[in-house]
């Protein structure tokens, strides 16, 4: 199947068919009946949309677009309010990853592989600012991404308080803190989050965490890159949890 449809009435469709759109292009001043009836579709499903120039659709695509183009996402996506519950009810303790803002396709599919060998139950991802969830990404998993749920969700602030409020301890990793995560206690249920590769987690995402830890570096570099870090952080959960 391909990843990428165009045309009103193939988009509208596929919506209607369940295909899960991770981004819809949609030609700035479109009108008329289908298009109204695509936009209660977005509406009605949250799909993300984007409002772009012709020039831009046809550089996508030299066929007739009708002024739409669909990026159609490769896995199924989730919501955390429906897998904790879960994760609870098989007896495990939670481990989450949060990834607030990481935007190379190639880091997040290296932290879904990671995270599918650490045993995480679900990434969860804003659904505005991250890496898109395409074949790319599923190819760099190594098709982790088909086997661990991903949570796309509207705010992570309100997944955070979620998270607290279901006692799952929030950890933000962060260069500039004392602690190291080592000094974290990661055997019980824990959602840790990772920031974008530019600037880290968000000044306010760290300011909802329950600790903030880092990775110590003694080379003069000063940081690794987000997926190898992510990679630390994970295999010390399990290293406290199996020892």
């Amino acid at each position: 199947m391909s990843d990428r449809i165009f045309g009103l009435r193939p988009v509208i469709e596929a919506i209607e068919s369940g295909k899960t759109i991770d981004k819809l292009m949609v030609q700035k001043g479109l009108q008329g009946e289908i298009y109204s009836e695509l936009m209660g579709l977005v509406k009605t499903y949250e799909i993300p949309i984007q409002y772009v120039p012709i020039q831009k659709l046809n550089r996508l695509t030299g066929k007739n677009h009708q002024g739409v183009f669909a990026f159609l996402s490769p896995i199924e996506f989730y919501s955390i309010e429906e897998i904790l519950p879960q994760v609870f009810e098989a007896g495990r303790t939670p481990l989450f990853l949060i990834l607030d803002r990481v935007s190379d396709v190639r880091n997040f599919g290296a932290i879904s592989r990671t995270a599918e060998c650490c045993g995480v139950d679900a990434i969860i991802i804003p659904e505005k600012g991250s890496a898109s969830v395409n074949e790319d990404a599923v190819k760099t998993s190594a098709g982790a991404l088909y086997k661990i749920p991903v949570c796309k969700e509207k705010s992570l602030k309100e997944v955070i308080k979620f998270l607290q409020l279901s006692g799952v301890q929030i950890t933000c990793a962060n260069e500039k803190t004392s602690e190291t995560l080592y000094d974290v206690d990661f055997k019980v249920p824990t959602a840790i989050v990772m920031g974008s590769e530019e600037d880290g987690v968000s000044s306010k995402i760290l300011r909802t965490a329950d600790n903030l830890a880092k990775l110590p570096i003694l080379g003069e570099i000063g940081s690794l890159n987000v997926s190898v870090a992510c990679g630390a952080f994970l295999y010390e959960v399990i290293r406290q949890r199996t020892t």
